[in-house]
């Protein structure tokens, strides 16, 4: 649904002002607890946080040569900057599956985030809400989602799919999801299988095992009927449950007719690399397409994800929105994303790293330093549209 009822838009909003509330509390001697250069997040969340959660977090598929190919993909392009423009208003927002966002920008569904803050989807989801940018929580939260919705209050939130085997916890999580106010459904296809992780497991370090991750199914009552004691007094045979039911490697495009059947919202298929299935996702009566490979989390030496952007876009781009995640970091990204034809850029494991070091402020700082940066790139490079971007903006 790239159409349907437009809800009015909020004045635009000035992100790159950003920068001169950072210089003018800094003639008061205070400077940011976080830094202006996202990229060393991860830096800094290596030294003050423990292997396990970081490397959870950090790690990819194999060798990490997937994660490399999307940075080597997003450096690919270059922009060229046009001169003597008139750069004055800019305008950020874009339309969305029938809402008006101030941004192209959603905070990527993450899982497991209590091992990186106490406050865990919480905060996230409250500095999503603060910043007005969509939160997408994770199936696999440490939060249940009836308490991430209360605390987000009227922001615009999705939510993420694992589609395990259970059908009734799938069609349970979707009743609960929709009384709690998500709009969108986000569906993950590229995880049936848990990918070959060296970090993790040369820590031996996987939370689901341990009952983090679990709070959504946990408190799930289709997922309950099938425990024979309550959760509390056998947490090892609930945790086994789990794990028996999470993946499903034997779905396939036929079984998208149960969603469809089950969500009246937006539904959107997150993993999509290949034209081909951008095309069938169109087929099946989805709305949109994520063009990602999860961050380079599930498949070692695959294609990086901006390289799989132009095809896909060309494919489908007319009849779904288009949305990308996989390697943004800075505000280029974003410009570039937007130039190869994505609607909307998610935004991962940055955020996570900001939750970690500094909880909702630190997922605040993230969202605004990335919006500034790419407010004041589209501007540098003579552009006042984020939806107006085309390839010609690229070199």
């Amino acid at each position: 649904m790239i159409g349907g009822d437009i809800t009015e838009p909020e004045p635009g909003r000035d992100w790159a002002a950003f920068q001169y509330e950072i210089y003018l509390n800094g003639m008061t001697g205070a400077v940011p607890r976080l830094p202006a250069d996202l990229t060393r997040l991860e830096e800094l969340a290596e030294a003050r946080l423990g292997p396990g959660p970081v490397g959870y977090v950090a790690g990819s598929a194999g060798n990490g040569s997937t994660e490399r190919a999307n940075r080597a993909a997003l450096d690919r392009y270059r922009i060229v900057p046009r001169m003597l423009r008139d750069v004055r208003r800019r305008e950020l927002s874009v339309e969305l599956f029938g809402a008006r966002l101030p941004a192209p920008l959603a905070l990527a569904p993450i899982g497991v985030l209590s091992i990186m803050h106490p406050d865990a989807e919480c905060a996230a989801a409250r500095a999503a809400a603060a910043q007005g940018v969509p939160f997408i929580l994770s199936s696999a939260s440490s939060t249940p989602m009836e308490r991430v919705a209360e605390a987000m209050g009227d922001g615009e939130r999705w939510f993420q799919l694992y589609w395990g085997k259970d059908r009734e916890v799938t069609r349970s999580f979707l009743d609960r999801a929709r009384t709690c106010g998500f709009t969108a459904l986000v569906v993950t296809l590229d995880t049936p299988l848990l990918a070959w992780r060296p970090r993790d497991l040369d820590q031996a370090y996987l939370p689901f095992l341990r009952g983090v991750g679990t709070a959504n199914y946990f408190t799930d009552p289709a997922f309950q009927a099938g425990l024979a004691k309550p959760v509390h007094e056998d947490r090892d045979a609930a945790v086994l449950h789990f794990v028996r039911m999470f993946g499903d490697p034997g779905k396939t495009w036929q079984d998208l007719a149960f969603l469809r059947e089950h969500w009246e919202g937006p539904i959107v298929l997150k993993g999509v690399l290949h034209p081909d299935d951008a095309r069938r996702a169109a087929a099946a009566g989805m709305d949109g397409v994520v063009v990602s490979n999860h961050g380079g989390r599930q498949v070692g030496g695959s294609i990086g994800a901006a390289d799989a952007l132009p095809g896909v876009v060309e494919a489908v781009g007319d009849r779904l929105a288009v949305l990308f995640d996989s390697g943004v970091r800075t505000g280029d990204d974003v410009f570039k994303a937007l130039a190869l034809g994505a609607r909307a850029v998610l935004l991962g494991r940055p955020y996570a790293y900001g939750l970690g070091l500094d909880g909702q402020p630190g997922v605040e700082h993230v969202i605004r330093a990335l919006l500034a940066e790419f407010e004041l790139t589209l501007a540098l490079s003579g552009h006042t549209d984020a939806a107006g971007l085309t390839p010609e903006a690229l070199g």
